[in-house]
Order: C-alpha cells, then sequence, then structure tokens
C-alpha cells in the first residue's frame, strides 16, 4: 500500500519550494528569442520580484527540441543558450532554470542553471535523470502527459537513486482525448504524497497540442482561473511562460501570459496561498 512521504525542502539557487516557505514562482518567456530578450524580460522579472519581495526563479529554453514542426524555432542551441542564460543570471540575480534533452547537456548546464528540468515526455528517461542527479543541482522533472500521479514515484526514485534528494515535481496536465489536456486537481496532492515541493505548470496545462496547423495552439485566456485552483489545492509553486507581446512569441505563443499582467496575478495567487496555509 502506498505511503505518504514528509515534504521536502528544495531549492532553486536561493529560491526554496517547500513546507514553511512563500509560495515560489517560475516565470519567464517558452524559449530565449535573442541575448538582448532574455535579459530585458529578465530584468523586468527581476524588478517584479524586487518590488513584491515574492520569490522567483527565471526559466527560459536554450533548444525546444520537440517542437511539433521542423520548420519551428528552436533556440540557439546549447553553448550560445548558456552564455546567454549566465548573462541573464549576472544581470538580474535570479535563479535560472533551463530545461536538458539529453544526458551530454546535463553537466555543461548545471555549470549556469540553479535548477535543471526534465521535459515531460522525457520524464521516464533513465539516462537523462541519472545525468540531471549526479549534477548535484536542484532536478525539476515534468510529470508525463501519460502519467497517473502516483505512477511518478519511480521516476523520483530513479532521481533519488542516483544521489538527489534536491527533486521537485511539475504538474503539467493529462492527455484528454485527442489534441487537449486537463488537470485533475486530485493530482497536485497526490503528487505532494510523493515527497516532493509540487510545481503547477499553467501554461503548458492550456496546451492543445498539434491542434494548429503544424503547430501547437492553446488557451491563454484560461491561465487566471486554473492558476488560482492549483493553489487552492496547495502547491508550492506556479510556473508560467510570460512574454511582452505573446502573439509574437517564437514559441507557445498561445499560452503565454502578457508581461503587464503577471504582478496583479502574483498578488492574486499570494492572496489565496495565504488563506490555505493560514492556521
Amino acid at each position: 500500500m502506498f505511503e505518504a512521504a514528509p515534504v521536502a525542502i528544495v531549492p532553486a539557487g536561493d529560491v526554496w519550494f517547500g513546507p514553511g516557505h512563500p509560495l515560489g514562482f517560475v516565470l519567464g518567456p517558452c524559449v530565449i528569442e535573442s541575448a538582448a530578450h532574455a535579459v530585458d524580460i529578465g530584468l523586468a522579472i527581476a524588478d517584479l520580484a524586487r518590488r513584491t519581495g515574492y520569490p522567483v526563479v527565471f526559466k527560459a529554453s536554450y533548444d525546444k527540441a520537440n517542437r511539433t514542426s521542423l520548420a519551428s524555432f528552436r533556440g540557439p542551441g546549447l553553448a550560445e543558450g548558456l552564455r546567454i542564460l549566465a548573462a541573464v543570471k549576472a544581470r538580474t540575480g535570479l535563479p535560472i532554470l533551463t530545461d536538458i534533452h539529453e544526458p551530454a547537456h546535463a553537466a555543461p548546464a548545471a555549470e549556469v542553471a540553479d535548477v535543471l528540468q526534465i521535459p515531460a515526455f522525457l520524464c521516464r528517461q533513465t539516462d537523462l535523470l541519472a545525468a540531471a542527479a549526479r549534477t548535484g543541482r536542484t532536478v525539476n522533472v515534468k510529470k508525463g502527459q501519460f502519467l497517473a500521479p502516483k505512477d511518478m514515484r519511480h521516476v523520483v526514485a530513479k532521481l533519488r537513486d542516483s544521489g538527489t534528494s534536491r527533486v521537485l515535481i511539475t504538474e503539467r496536465g493529462t492527455s484528454f482525448g485527442y489534441n487537449n489536456l486537463v488537470v485533475d486537481m486530485r493530482a497536485l496532492p497526490m503528487l505532494r504524497e510523493l515527497g516532493c515541493p509540487v510545481i503547477f505548470d499553467v501554461t503548458h496545462s492550456l496546451q492543445l497540442p498539434g491542434a494548429g496547423d503544424g503547430v501547437t495552439t492553446g488557451l491563454a485566456e484560461y491561465i487566471q482561473p486554473l492558476a488560482q485552483a492549483g493553489v487552492g489545492a496547495g502547491v508550492d509553486g506556479v510556473f508560467m511562460e510570460v512574454h511582452e507581446d505573446p502573439a509574437r512569441a517564437k514559441s507557445d505563443a498561445a499560452n503565454a501570459l502578457s508581461l503587464d499582467l503577471v504582478e496583479p496575478l502574483l498578488h492574486r495567487l499570494v492572496a489565496i496561498d495565504r488563506v490555505v496555509h493560514r492556521g
């Protein structure tokens, strides 16, 4: 019989996720579009974090290896992407999260990133998980769209057996028929029972995978209610891709939150979190 484990406290640079710590946020563009864009949006996010006092991790991908079309923009690649992320870190002071797709990318990415993220489609890839764990960095693994929440215990075990206790689990929706995802709110406390802080990826939960003409579309208009529901269910952090002009984003344009809407939503989510954890 499955027995729930106490939830650990896990660092992401100087941001901590888990019991006793405030609701944290993972924010940034889906992909690095250019050095200037990444730094500019990073500075805007850092300014928000300073003004509000909310704990924030900056997120951007150097390579989107699972785009729908071969013609889709993937990013600058490993070497240039890590150089840009290092510049964002130096200019903003924010912790950095980026995803890796190959075991060989784990060690170089860990030289810059505070958190290595395992994409949902790759969450069962043993060699990738082990390589990420061996770096000593926190590993954020996204639950596969094809997995039940408690199936993630095997993924967590691979990471722990490979040498790390610094594990975050991210919920990003479950496949629901063709071209659709649904979030079962029961999954959020179920994932926390594995002993890891849980992040709710609102952005990717609202994707409509492959539903466009060679692109993934989405339902960004539902970011606020879905995020509120997730925080109400007791998550430790919220992941949202943000962009100053979502319609022009080079990846996940249909799911990104406009930068000018981020701060009001964060205030609302923090207020909900305080009610959930009052007393």
